[in-house]
């Protein structure tokens, strides 16, 4: 057999891998179901219903990756794009219910003001999640990765006021153009034990304090937010040391005509 014919021999694919493989991909679009579960929720003037959904969201989208790379979804099942199926329910769920939430809450200004403020997250989002950058090769985020959905737990929780929320939302929205290479808890090599055990301890942080409104627990509230300040203390001093490492190493030469960088 030739080297042409071997690779022409299709990819086997045990029966069990194939069904836990889409089983996982309806793991990941169950997330969809959520977001409405949530929308409704928040429509109907549940807040903390609606944090609990987008929790069990979080969860999810915390967990589908790395049993995708587990199961390796992308060789029993080449004909479905994961990826694509996770960046659809990630807009939904960490943008567009997030700001169904506040705006249908009254957490956003009254009137129009209030639609546009809501309505300029969903933007900068749908710019970030078409970038081909938006997951660096060393596997970080770049630009505010869209945790809109973080934003709207805080202003819930500690009950924060229209023009408090409307300011953060506008600096991230804002952050999300600013190339700061953000933690990928589950993937960035650097610290990754720690970010995982840290990711996952905000998590469980997180259903305390909610478990707690209207009165919930300030040293979880002050965990948590000290978690916050390790993820952007961390990511702006990854970026700045890459950025140094890179601007170290010597210059390649350019290629001569007709060559390239493959």
């Amino acid at each position: 057999m030739t080297t042409i014919d071997a690779a022409r021999q299709p990819v086997v694919t045990s029966k069990r891998l194939l069904v836990a493989g889409w089983a996982l991909h309806a793991y990941t679009a169950s997330g969809t179901v959520l977001a409405l579960l949530a929308v409704t929720a928040a429509i109907n003037g549940s807040a903390v219903r609606a944090l609990w959904i987008l929790l069990i969201a979080l969860v999810i989208d915390g967990t589908d990756g790395m049993l995708a790379r587990r199961l390796r979804v992308k060789e029993t099942i080449p004909g479905f794009d994961g990826a694509r199926l996770d960046d659809i329910v990630d807009y939904i769920t960490y943008a567009f219910a997030p700001m169904v939430l506040l705006w249908s809450g009254g957490y956003l200004p009254a009137g129009p003001w209030g639609s546009v403020v809501a309505a300029i997250p969903l933007l900068a989002s749908s710019y970030q999640f078409c970038r081909t950058d938006a997951k660096t090769d060393d596997h970080f985020f770049l630009g505010f990765p869209s945790y809109w959905n973080v934003v709207a737990f805080y202003v819930v929780v500690l009950e924060l006021s229209p023009v408090v929320t409307t300011t953060v939302l506008l600096g991230c929205a804002v952050l999300v153009f600013v190339p700061v290479k953000y933690l990928y808890p589950s993937r960035t090599k650097v610290f990754r034990p720690l970010n995982l055990v840290l990711a996952a301890s905000w998590l469980v942080l997180y259903a305390v304090i909610l478990a707690g409104v209207p009165d919930p627990s300030i040293i979880a509230v002050s965990l948590s937010l000290a978690y916050l300040a390790y993820y952007l203390l961390a990511s702006v001093y990854l970026t700045a040391t890459t950025r140094r490492s890179h601007a170290s190493r010597p210059a390649t030469p350019a290629a001569g005509p007709g060559g390239g960088h493959l």
